[in-house]
């Protein structure tokens, strides 16, 4: 896993990746990486869109690597593209295991990881939204999919003849959870963008107040409360000089 994906990050896309492709990072859809015997991950990310409309041809689909990367996606045209332009890629990087979850990471983000962690979205709202992204994941409640309506623990895209959920809606809700906890464990680990955040500075130094004679705090009046110490303004007593106290002594 990338080192800039956060830990409760990283046990969501380690799930959804052993979910969508356990046999790793070269995975073309159907296991098609042994039929053309190739790695995909030594490839730049140029040519693997090339060659996707080829695999969806042969396999029937064009979805590779570790989280299934679809030239086009199930609900959003042009996957890889929009995340190459979001990411601010070229095109000209390797399709490694390291890009591959940074890439996940921006599709978690924009399926609204970061308002789950947040508190500002529920776990059954970001699982509707992940079963959208994949497939293999189930919803958590009875919900209106994308051919007809769905129930806890189905896919999004049940209905369709082609998908169907791999995992049982408890193991999502289970695997959630801990992701939640891990992430709240660590605050600050990670960024959004996946830098470390810096540790916040440490309070102004405030000069010594005042404390001249004239302003001794005081012991607040009984019979209440008070939200300080309460200042004296009298001015300080005079102490005469000791031989005048001396010459009064003894014409006494």
């Amino acid at each position: 896993m990338d080192r800039s994906i956060s830990p409760g990050a990283a046990i969501v896309l380690d799930f959804i990746g052993q979910t969508e492709a356990p046999n790793g990072y070269g995975t073309i859809y159907a296991n098609g990486q042994a039929k053309l015997g190739i790695d995909i991950t030594t490839w730049t990310l140029d040519q693997v869109e090339a060659e996707q409309p080829a695999w969806t041809r042969r396999f029937g689909s064009s979805a590779c690597g570790r989280y299934q990367f679809m030239r086009d996606t199930l609900d959003k045209p042009g996957t890889i593209q929009d995340i190459e332009g979001e990411m601010g890629l070229t095109g000209r990087e390797l399709f490694s295991p390291d890009l591959q979850d940074r890439m996940a990471m921006h599709l978690l983000r924009r399926r609204g990881w970061d308002s789950f962690i947040a508190g500002r979205l529920t776990m059954a709202g970001f699982a509707l939204s992940l079963a959208k992204e994949w497939a293999s994941l189930p919803v958590l409640a009875t919900t209106k999919g994308r051919k007809r309506t769905v129930m806890r623990g189905q896919s999004y895209y049940a209905g369709d003849g082609r998908n169907r959920a791999l995992v049982s809606a408890d193991t999502v809700e289970a695997m959630l959870a801990r992701a939640l906890a891990a992430e709240r464990s660590n605050p600050g680990q990670n960024s959004p963008g996946g830098k470390s955040l810096p540790d916040k500075a440490p309070p102004p130094l405030v000069a010594d107040a005042d404390v001249s004679p004239s302003k001794v705090a005081q012991p607040a009046p009984s019979g209440g409360l008070s939200s300080g110490p309460t200042l004296s303004t009298a001015p300080a007593p005079t102490v005469a000089p000791w031989w005048r106290r001396a010459l009064a002594w003894l014409s006494a």
